[in-house]
């Protein structure tokens, strides 16, 4: 007895800090109210938390509002296999978008590598009873013993979420899809790989439109990819992706219906005192976010995150070092291959807060008003309900104070890639592997 109480302990620790690939997340969004959010994960799963509601009794007593439980679990993608090319396509969730909402349904799409689904989540708490020709089960009665009929009538049931898929929108994509972004249209939706960006219509699923096409007719003279892009959030005809090279091209396809010629390019001057062997790879866009007014734009690369003015293209207004202290660590980094992690980039509802991540579970935030930054962490500790977020440093010299961490204590396996920003409050979802953290600002809503 005493053993195999021992060996339980011991497996239930190691099942603790075992993590499965299929269940690291791979994208977190909150839909337009801020009410759903949804993530998804390297297993193809999508995973739809619902905010409690509460009273305002209840919200000015505790001083936060409802938290998020889970609402819907369901099987997005499955493994694929193109026959063709002879590859296997994951069943990774790239990215979630919400749609925005016309009724009581809920629709998302989800994309892995090829493939882009249109999936409505919708509630029912009736179930219809009495049927003419079937009986309680389903089945269909023999129609001569049919003799009167009935009115079926609506019963009140359990309630049950139901997801179901609406479209499938395949075949547009010849390398792997990075972004999908809904057009403020609400009709139509553009989806990017490393080399072509297409317009879809959510209504039609055989067929869209290129929009952008950056192949070389020779690929040996290939230079850049696409690594991002986004509708802007008012204006239908505009979009903006990013590049490999750290350029942005904002595109109007007003003027022209293959946008392979940009409206305005942003980009920044390199120093070449700072060129190195690195330069080109860490200078590469790894996302790109429109700002809430539309006149900003937020981007993010391997050691910083800029602010760009859709009106000065020369350069960045402000830049942000989010760990300048990993520079004299490239070398190490590319050779594990941390050199090439995709970190996202989100803004606040006011757009005067920006937030970005991180390794070792830290992340960054950083007001844009006084130009401050603060490191948090994301961990076990701090998810305890009405646990205080701590503030960390990273120690590159000079005085080390208690709590600091070293360079060379970081742990470049724990790292914040994936996060969202409540559309309307200071409420954070900061996905660190397979975890889920959601943060409330409580004390001033109006600092973070």
């Amino acid at each position: 007895m005493g053993e195999d109480g021992e060996s339980t302990k011991i497996n239930h620790s190691f099942l603790r800090d075992y993590v499965t690939e299929a269940d690291v997340i791979s994208t977190v969004e909150f839909n337009q109210t801020g009410d759903l959010l949804a993530t998804g994960d390297k297993g193809g799963r999508v995973v739809i938390f619902q905010r409690e509601t509460q009273s305002k009794g209840e919200i000015e007593e505790l001083g936060e509002s409802g938290e998020y439980n889970v609402y819907s679990t369901f099987q997005s993608h499955e493994p694929d296999f193109d026959y063709l090319k002879s590859l296997e396509i994951e069943e990774k969730i790239n990215k979630i978008r919400w749609l925005p909402q016309q009724n009581a349904a809920h629709f998302l799409l989800s994309t892995n590598d090829k493939t882009i689904k249109l999936w409505k989540v919708s509630e029912r708490d009736k179930r219809p009873e009495g049927y003419n020709l079937k009986d309680e089960e389903g089945r269909v009665k023999d129609f001569s013993t049919v003799t009167s009929l009935q009115v079926p009538v609506l019963k009140p049931t359990d309630l049950m979420v139901e997801v179901r898929p609406r479209r499938i929108f395949s075949n547009g994509h010849t390398y792997h899809v990075n972004s999908i972004s809904v057009n403020s249209d609400g009709e139509t939706y553009l989806s990017a790989d490393d080399l072509r960006i297409n317009m879809w219509h959510l209504g039609i699923t055989d067929r869209s439109f290129n929009i952008v096409d950056i192949k070389p007719a020779n690929m040996e003279d290939l230079t850049e990819v696409i690594t991002a892009a986004e509708f802007h959030p008012k204006h239908c005809h505009l979009f903006v992706y990013s590049s490999s090279k750290g350029t942005l091209r904002l595109c109007d396809m007003r003027a022209s219906a293959l946008c392979d010629k940009h409206s305005k390019i942003f980009e920044e001057p390199e120093d070449p005192g700072n060129r190195s062997f690195f330069s080109e790879i860490i200078s590469s866009v790894s996302d790109v976010k429109f700002s809430h007014s539309g006149r900003y734009l937020l981007t993010r690369d391997y050691l910083t995150v800029k602010v760009w003015d859709l009106h000065m293209e020369k350069g960045p207004i402000e830049t942000y070092q989010v760990h300048e202290y990993l520079r004299s660590k490239l070398c190490s980094l590319y050779e594990n291959d941390c050199i090439f992690d995709k970190f996202e980039c989100v803004w606040n509802s006011t757009d005067s807060v920006i937030m970005t991540g991180a390794y070792n579970s830290f992340f960054r935030m950083f007001d844009r008003e006084t130009g401050r930054g603060v490191t948090l962490e994301a961990w076990r500790e701090s998810s305890k309900p009405r646990a205080v977020l701590r503030t960390r440093r990273v120690y590159t010299g000079g005085r080390r104070r208690r709590g600091d961490v070293g360079v060379d204590s970081l742990d470049f396996t724990k790292k914040i890639l994936h996060m969202a920003w409540h559309p309307d409050e200071n409420i954070i979802a900061i996905a660190a592997t397979n975890n889920l953290y959601i943060f409330q600002d409580r004390v001033n809503p109006e600092t973070q």
